[in-house]
């Protein structure tokens, strides 16, 4: 069952959610289908925007912008416009399918250039979610 942004109703306005990130995010998610699935643990799929600030970051500088792919019980999946250093620690700032909004602390594992201009990444939570809600 895949929640998040293409089940709502109400279309993000295009600065908040481009139009380049569901093709980006629909063509991973085509090729992933083709090839074998190395996660440990399975992950759901969910979009939406989230906002990261990584404990190194100045007090003035805004959030890094992540548009989330899917997750599991101890990690999250997204692309982002963003090249973010590995192994930093910070918040992740994201809403919930119930409209609540989750503020989890993570480590970035994974993040690599996809296409121009895109990275895809992943983070890892510090405390395991059962669910986003």
């Amino acid at each position: 069952m895949q929640i998040g942004h293409e089940t709502s109703e109400m279309a993000l306005p295009t600065e908040i959610w481009p139009a380049e990130v569901d093709l980006i995010l629909s063509a991973m998610e085509a090729a992933g289908a083709e090839g074998a699935d190395r996660r440990a643990a399975a992950r759901m799929p969910y979009r939406t925007r989230a906002e990261l600030r990584l404990y190194a970051d100045r007090a003035d500088s805004p959030p890094r912008v992540l548009y989330t792919r899917d997750f599991g019980p101890r990690d999250i999946g997204f692309i982002t416009p963003h090249l973010l250093p590995l192994g930093y620690g910070g918040w992740l700032t994201l809403t919930a399918p119930d409209g609540n909004e989750i503020r989890v602390e993570c480590t970035i594992y994974r993040c690599r250039r996809t296409v121009s201009g895109w990275f895809e990444g992943a983070l890892k939570f510090s405390r395991e979610l059962n669910s986003l809600g």
